[in-house]
């Protein structure tokens, strides 16, 4: 199963427009957020990351519940998780 994890924008990378580190569960990780850059993103954005890819933006609240509901999902989000973690984009 493959899910689409909130995650927080932590960072912009200097030079790279296209991709910006979030923060998922204590993971942090480069992704790409081309496909949200027209609405804009900065620093404590929260975004649905999916394969690397920022699919779209959401709320702190949107965020909250949608992690809430993941985390009770169990082995699939942990699997989610050690998948990001494993991940480099850069």
């Amino acid at each position: 199963m493959c899910l689409g994890i909130p995650g927080e924008i932590v960072e912009l990378i200097p030079g790279q427009p296209e991709l910006a580190k979030v923060e998922v569960a204590g993971v942090r990780r480069a992704i790409n957020v081309g496909l949200v850059a027209e609405e804009g993103i900065q620093v404590g954005d929260w975004v649905l990351v999916h394969v690397g890819f920022a699919m779209s933006k959401i709320d702190e609240r949107e965020a909250a519940a949608t992690l809430a509901l993941l985390r009770g999902l169990g082995q699939a989000y942990t699997d989610e998780l050690e998948a990001l973690a494993e991940s480099d984009i850069t």
